[in-house]
């Protein structure tokens, strides 16, 4: 019995943070088994700002780097770039053509991006969702591993799959469902615990990266935002940003936070604080150094991405080829 596909992607940066990893890809590790997976690195979503080409081309390397640091591996999972596979453009723009302006409007990040960009808006930071409803279709996956903050986009994905596959009386597409953690799947920022932790944060102290220093991420986790109080009594009469810190901690230990406020009820705040950084330090710091080790071999990192794309184009092509009969377009 074939097995079930998997799909997800995080956009290349050398900047990855801990949610990326607690809200992703540690999750990928528990699928790798039991599915057929294929993770990307989303290159041609980062055009949707500005990039430095050496730094956006590094970027991709230090991306698939981490994943193999984390655990994944290439013999069981297919890893690749985005822009290696032409079918994801190509059917992200037959998707544009289905999609309304409606529904694109009330995407959540198209709102909060654009506030911070001012007048000249990209149309590419608009119609992005629909590219990312290509990279889901195109491999027909059953599960969509995402942070709570993307049910949106899979709800599109979701909507346009049916409407595709309604006006043609086909089930061309499988309708896929969102996989969220139940342990990391929202990491808030440490100095602004109301927002979603970001690499593109004004205040990069409340962003603990994956290529932080022991140091960084010891500095910021004890300089975290919490409240005037001193003692952790219970996790519901607790601050944002205390409960930040106490998910943060169960994420890492990977327990329940219940386990976490009954470890630390009664203990101050700092005692909470010390016992996160020496944990996230010793979760962070193998992840680091092996991701650095492996971004430097090029030619390795060259080859899986080589024999990625490879299989992964063999799965999009025949989807796509579908579409475009359905469509009439000539093959």
């Amino acid at each position: 019995m074939a097995k079930k596909s998997v799909l997800s992607g995080i956009q290349p940066t050398n900047q990855l943070h801990i949610g990326n990893y607690l809200g992703a890809i540690r999750n990928w590790l528990t699928m790798q088994d039991e599915y057929a997976c294929y993770f990307m690195m989303v290159d041609l979503h980062a055009l949707t700002l500005q990039q430095d080409p050496k730094a956006l081309a590094a970027s991709c390397y230090f991306g698939i780097a981490s994943y193999l640091a984390a655990g994944l591996d290439a013999k069981k999972v297919t890893l690749f770039l985005q822009s290696h596979v032409p079918a994801h453009a190509e059917l992200g723009w037959v998707l544009t053509c289905f999609s309304y302006m409606g529904e694109l409007k009330r995407m959540t990040q198209f709102k909060d991006k654009s506030a911070k960009q001012g007048e000249n808006i990209g149309v590419g930071l608009y119609t992005y969702p629909c590219l990312m409803a290509a990279d889901i279709l195109l491999y027909r996956p059953h599960y969509v591993p995402v942070g709570d903050d993307q049910k949106q986009h899979i709800e599109l994905t979701r909507n346009l799959a049916e409407r595709f596959n309604n006006r043609y009386a086909k089930n061309i597409f499988s309708v896929p469902h969102p996989f969220v953690g139940k342990v990391g799947a929202r990491v808030m920022d440490l100095q602004n615990p109301g927002a979603k932790m970001s690499k593109s944060a004004l205040n990069s102290k409340g962003t603990l990266f994956l290529s932080d220093s022991d140091k960084q991420i010891t500095q910021k986790i004890k300089s975290a935002v919490t409240d005037s109080g001193r003692e952790i009594t219970s996790y519901g009469e607790a601050s944002q940003g205390l409960m930040n810190l106490l998910d943060l901690y169960a994420a890492f230990a990977e327990v329940e936070t219940a386990e976490v406020c009954a470890e630390f009820s009664g203990k101050t705040y700092g005692v909470l604080k010390v016992a996160l950084a020496e944990l996230a330090v010793a979760k962070i710091a193998p992840l680091r150094e092996e991701t650095l080790r492996l971004s430097a071999e090029r030619g390795y990192l060259r080859g899986i991405l080589q024999e990625g794309a490879e299989r992964a184009a063999g799965v999009a092509r025949r989807t796509l080829a579908e579409v475009y009969e359905t469509i009439g377009l000539l093959s």
